[in-house]
């Protein structure tokens, strides 16, 4: 499994080997170990999710409240979408700064991304399955959301694409709306709180 760390700070692509032969192929999707070297400490499970989405569906950009927040360990099951990494921790030497990776059927990467930072995707195909390896389970009221649309973020979106947005990714704020909110977490929490994990 190759590893590469991304352009924001706490997130990585792992790109496994894929085994292959007449009947098809295996491949090891999730390694603690290659993770935790990654890292620095272990992803503690506590859920496991799978969201399926038709072609255009822009979904995000979420993130929690830290502690605890939500580390997330996803893949591309099925189609493919362009995932969006951002960083929300406010006092973070590279704010806002965002990665996109392909995750398809062709390559089968995964991502990861630490506590505190902002997560989305755009669905490029029919039937995009994303599975996520979660550090927290669900719980409403920590959970928060940007809105993927707002210039300021500076995703790169393909432009012949029509997007589909839920109602409440449409509704989010602003990245500016939600430093000025004191809605977003900060570097310096996610820091001590990743701290403690390892």
């Amino acid at each position: 499994m190759q590893v590469r760390e991304l352009a924001v700070p706490g997130a990585f692509e792992f790109t496994p080997v894929q085994h292959g032969d007449e009947r098809g192929l295996f491949l090891e999707w999730f390694k603690v170990d290659k993770l935790r070297d990654a890292a620095g400490h272990r992803l503690e499970l506590a859920q496991a999710n799978m969201s399926v989405s038709k072609a255009g569906s822009l979904r995000g950009i979420h993130y929690a409240d830290v502690p605890p927040g939500q580390a997330k360990y996803v893949t591309c099951a099925a189609g493919a979408v362009i995932d969006y990494i951002i960083d929300l921790r406010v006092g973070s030497p590279t704010f806002g700064a965002v990665d996109a990776v392909r995750l398809d059927t062709v390559d089968r990467r995964a991502v990861y991304l630490s506590e505190g930072l902002g997560h989305g995707f755009l669905a490029l195909e029919d039937g995009s399955t994303l599975s996520y390896l979660c550090s927290t389970g669900y719980a409403p009221g920590r959970e928060h959301a940007i809105n993927p649309l707002d210039p300021a973020l500076g995703l790169p979106l393909p432009t012949d694409v029509e997007f589909t947005l839920s109602d409440k990714d449409q509704a989010a704020p602003t990245l500016t709306e939600a430093v000025a909110g004191g809605l977003l977490p900060t570097w310096d929490a996610c820091q001590a709180y990743v701290a403690t994990l390892a």
